[in-house]
């Protein structure tokens, strides 16, 4: 491993822009979210979570010989008993969590030169991937950090969307010893609401769309838009560039704040007002055609991509690009280049009748009617959806997801997604309730993915939705291995007689 990790160097409190509540400033052999891995002289971060507070660990992080806590005002009550006569420092934060961030920061020091993040509902890894893959066409060293772990030129795993500060700040530490010069990260609303991109020198931010979904952590539509917003109205610094996507009614809201706060604004849309605009696309079987202009001058260009919403996903793209430096030329050259996400609409089985078989992440409700739109335009037959919801997760998006199958595919079969620690049998009957009587309910997942094969006339489409990229399908509290790709591709050689 490269980069500094915990237990390399020291640096004092003060030098990680933290104050002890006593003065004292020791030094820091690293920084621990997890009691666990604290070593000697480590500072231990005991957060407030969604089920326990970090606070619960500090015995075990003092055993560990911690020299350091950070915490909140509840977390020092709550372990007021053994800190009482403790010798190490203890710092109280009003918000622990941007105290970390800007500790982890500091401590790792380097980044990439240049940083930039997306946000919004859907949209937002097929964006970070298209800037990533622009700047490498460029010749850049370049990373694309979020869903589908680190890609590029510097490669890791990642166990969320947008990880905990200290993994980020190492990871963009490592990338930028590594030579990376370009990073685009996915900004979920969890991270941001989380603080944890708080310290990354972001030099220009994206809003792609805005729809339901995360409404199991979020108190509602505005509480969850308002975590969006956070990139704009707290991570950007002003003059830094904004991407905006004004399309929809909350893309013009996130104007006005990112105009407010004096960022550098480019627009995204079919909108006749914005400044990366679509004018025109045309689509086939292996992709479509992109007219657009660029600052008032057209363009058109070949993108082998599938889905109509790929065209806002580029441009917001471009849009990054152009901020973060990269001349027009360079950037419309690497266009006709651009690869799908894995899981994102992606062509992963065609039968011997000439159907075709596609897998999308999309689940969430807004997500299922873009992806069925979008495919419409490329089929000539008929649209056969499989779909399910997963377990633990918003309920209220369940009849959506099955009533946005209904509207827009002509065929719908209702499976199992993740169902989780849920009965099964309940999240189906949630997703059938909007998916209507038509629907078919089967609840084994490959047993879906072969009816749907199976329905598979000349001209016709199936639509896997849900999983995406996904290799796991996770059932109570265990994985077990599933790919919607693998499946549909082992069911496409076995009706067609190739095994």
């Amino acid at each position: 491993m490269t980069g500094r990790t915990v237990g390399q160097g020291t640096k004092t409190l003060s030098q990680l822009g933290l104050r002890a509540r006593d003065g004292r400033d020791p030094a820091i052999t690293g920084l621990s979210l997890d009691s666990r891995m604290v070593r000697p002289g480590n500072l231990f971060a005991a957060l407030p979570g969604s089920a326990l507070h970090g606070a619960e660990f500090i015995p075990y992080a003092l055993r560990m010989e911690a020299c350091a806590i950070l915490t909140d005002r509840t977390g020092a009550e709550m372990a007021a008993g053994v800190l009482s006569g403790w010798d190490g420092a203890i710092i109280v934060a009003e918000d622990p969590r941007a105290a970390l961030a800007g500790a982890a920061a500091l401590w790792f020091e380097a980044q990439p030169d240049h940083v930039v993040a997306v946000t919004g509902t859907s949209g937002k890894t097929s964006v970070a991937s298209f800037t990533r893959q622009i700047w490498q066409h460029g010749g850049h060293k370049a990373i694309s950090l979020g869903t589908m772990g680190v890609q590029g030129d510097y490669q890791a795993k990642l166990a969320h969307t947008t990880p905990d500060p200290l993994t980020l700040h190492r990871i963009l530490a490592e990338a930028a010893e590594a030579g990376v010069t370009h990073a685009a990260m996915e900004a979920s609303s969890h991270g941001l609401d989380q603080r944890r991109l708080d310290g990354v020198r972001v030099e220009a931010g994206a809003f792609t769309n805005f729809s339901q979904d995360h409404l199991d952590y979020h108190a509602g539509f505005d509480e969850y838009f308002a975590a969006k917003a956070l990139l704009f109205n707290h991570i950007l610094e002003d003059g830094a560039a904004a991407v905006i996507n004004i399309d929809g009614e909350r893309g013009r809201q996130m104007l006005d704040i990112a105009t407010d706060r004096g960022l550098a604004v480019t627009t995204v849309g079919t909108n006749e007002n914005a400044m990366l605009r679509i004018l025109g696309q045309r689509y086939d079987a292996t992709g479509q055609d992109l007219r657009f202009s660029l600052m008032g001058q057209p363009h058109l260009v070949r993108l082998p991509l599938i889905g109509g919403f790929q065209a806002e996903n580029v441009l917001a793209a471009v849009g990054l690009a152009l901020a973060a430096g990269d001349s027009a030329e360079s950037v419309l050259r690497a266009l006709p280049e651009l690869q799908t996400v894995r899981g994102r609409m992606q062509l992963v089985a065609q039968r011997d009748n000439g159907a075709t078989v596609f897998v999308d992440y999309a689940h969430k409700p807004g997500a299922v009617v873009a992806a069925l739109q979008s495919l419409r335009p490329h089929v000539m037959g008929r649209i056969v959806c499989v779909i399910g919801a997963g377990g633990d997760r918003d309920r209220g998006k369940r009849p959506l997801m099955g009533e946005a199958a209904r509207q827009f595919a002509d065929v719908v079969i209702v499976t199992d997604d993740n169902p989780r620690t849920e009965d099964p049998a309940a999240i189906r009957a949630a997703v059938m309730e909007g998916a209507g009587p038509d629907a078919t309910e089967v609840g084994d997942r490959a047993e879906a993915i072969l009816r749907g094969v199976d329905a598979l006339l000349p001209g016709d489409a199936l639509l896997i939705c849900g999983k995406g990229h996904e290799t796991g399908q996770i059932i109570g509290n265990d994985v077990y291995p599933f790919d919607d790709a693998e499946q549909a591709s082992v069911a496409v050689a076995a009706l067609d007689g190739k095994i």
